[in-house]
C-alpha cells in the first residue's frame, strides 16, 4: 500500500497567475528531492482566482472533468498531476490548485474535502505543516535558503538540503535556523504577517 503525503496548504492568499506558476515550480531547485516521483508536490494546495482556474482548463484537454473539478493530462511526474477544484464554500464561490497522486483514485475528492475542512474551520486550524509551508512562502529570498548550498562546513551533514529562514534568537541575535526547528512561538509570532501579505498586496494596487 502506498503511504500519501498529508493535505496541506502551501500559500496563504489567492495566487495570482505569475505565482501560481512559481508555486507549480517550487520544488524544482530543492537538493535531494526526487522529482521524477512528483512526490515532492503531492497533497499540496492553494487557493487561486476564477480567471486562472478557466485558463488552466482551456490549456489543455483535460485528463477527466465532473461538476467543480478537473485534472490536467499533463502530469507533473511520476502519478501526479494537478488537479483544479471550484467550491462554493460559505455561499462564495472559490477555485483551488491541488498536486493529486492518482494511484489512489480517491485522492481528488480527498482533497476536496480536506480544503473544505480546512477553509470553514478556525484561523487556527493549519497544522503546524501547513505554518511552516505559509511562512517559507512568504519569506523573502534574501532570507531564506538551503542549509549547505553556499558553505557545507557551516551545517552538520545530516541537515544538508533543508530548508533554513533568518530568525531573531535572544541571546544570539539574528541567525540562520532550520525551518522545521522553529518554534511554536517562533511560528506563531510570524503568522499574523503572514496572513496580512494578501491584504496589503490588494491595498498597494489599489489607486491613490
Amino acid at each position: 500500500m502506498s503511504i500519501h503525503p498529508p493535505f496541506r496548504k502551501v500559500f496563504e492568499g489567492v495566487a495570482t497567475r505569475e505565482q501560481m506558476f512559481t508555486l507549480f515550480n517550487r520544488h524544482s531547485d530543492t537538493p535531494g528531492v526526487d522529482r521524477l516521483s512528483g512526490m515532492p508536490y503531492a497533497s499540496e494546495w492553494f487557493e487561486i482566482s476564477a480567471s486562472e482556474y478557466y485558463f488552466m482548463l482551456g490549456l489543455l484537454p483535460p485528463l477527466f472533468q465532473r461538476t467543480g473539478m478537473f485534472g490536467m493530462s499533463e502530469y507533473k511526474a511520476g502519478n501526479v498531476t494537478s488537479v483544479f477544484f471550484a467550491i462554493r464554500i460559505r455561499g462564495r464561490e472559490r477555485w483551488f490548485h491541488g498536486f493529486c497522486d492518482l494511484s489512489d483514485k480517491r485522492s481528488p475528492d480527498a482533497m476536496r474535502a480536506a480544503i473544505i475542512a480546512h477553509e470553514t474551520g478556525a484561523l487556527d486550524s493549519m497544522t503546524r505543516e501547513e505554518k511552516l509551508e505559509a511562512i517559507w512562502s512568504a519569506t523573502h529570498a534574501d532570507f531564506k535558503g538551503i542549509a549547505g548550498e553556499t558553505n557545507l562546513d557551516a551545517w552538520l551533514p545530516e541537515h544538508h538540503g533543508k530548508r533554513t529562514i533568518l530568525t531573531y534568537i535572544p541571546g544570539q541575535g539574528t541567525t540562520l535556523k532550520l525551518l522545521d526547528d522553529l518554534t511554536d512561538e517562533e511560528i506563531d509570532s510570524r503568522m499574523p504577517d503572514v496572513r496580512a501579505r494578501p491584504r496589503r498586496r490588494s491595498n498597494d494596487a489599489e489607486p491613490s
